[in-house]
C-alpha cells in the first residue's frame, strides 16, 4: 500500500509540475530573469505554484510534526538540524546557480523525462553524478 501512495502521490506532483508549465525550463527562467521586465515582461506564476504546494504541504507537515509514522505507515523522520552551517549554503548556492542556469530543478527535471528530450535528460544525468561525486567526497 505505501508503494502504491508513493506512486500516486508522484504521478500527482508530475501531472501538477507539467500542467502548471514548471517542467519548461523558459517558464521558469522568465520567472528568474528580473532583468527581462522591461523587454519580455516577467512571469510571476512561479509564485502561484509554490504557494499552492505549501497550502497544500503545510498540514501534512502540522501533522507529521506530532506523529511518528505517516498515514501510510512507515516512520517519519524530520530534520533536526536547526543550524545553517557553510554545506547548507554551499549546497543552496550550487542548487539555486544550477536551477538559475537550466530552468530545471530535480522534480520537474524528472517530470520532463517523460517527454523524451534531450535537455532534461542531460540535467537528470549530471545531477546524479553531482550526488555521486558528493557522496563520494563526504566520506571519511
Amino acid at each position: 500500500m505505501r508503494i502504491l501512495g508513493a506512486l500516486l502521490c508522484g504521478c500527482l506532483f508530475g501531472a501538477g509540475l507539467a500542467l502548471s508549465g514548471m517542467i519548461n525550463p523558459e517558464k521558469v527562467l522568465g520567472f528568474l530573469d528580473i532583468a527581462a521586465i522591461p523587454a519580455h515582461g516577467w512571469d510571476p506564476s512561479l509564485i502561484f505554484v509554490m504557494a499552492g504546494g505549501l497550502i497544500i504541504a503545510l498540514p501534512f507537515f502540522w501533522w507529521a510534526k506530532w506523529h511518528n509514522t505517516a498515514l501510510l505507515g512507515g516512520n517519519i523522520s524530520l530534520p533536526t538540524k536547526r543550524t545553517i552551517d557553510r554545506p547548507l549554503i554551499i549546497g543552496s548556492l550550487i542548487f539555486g546557480v544550477g536551477w538559475g542556469l537550466a530552468g530545471l530543478c530535480p522534480g520537474p527535471a524528472i517530470s520532463a523525462l517523460s517527454y523524451l528530450q534531450l535537455e532534461p535528460f542531460l540535467f537528470v544525468v549530471a545531477m546524479l553524478a553531482g550526488m555521486i561525486i558528493q557522496r563520494l567526497s563526504s566520506r571519511p
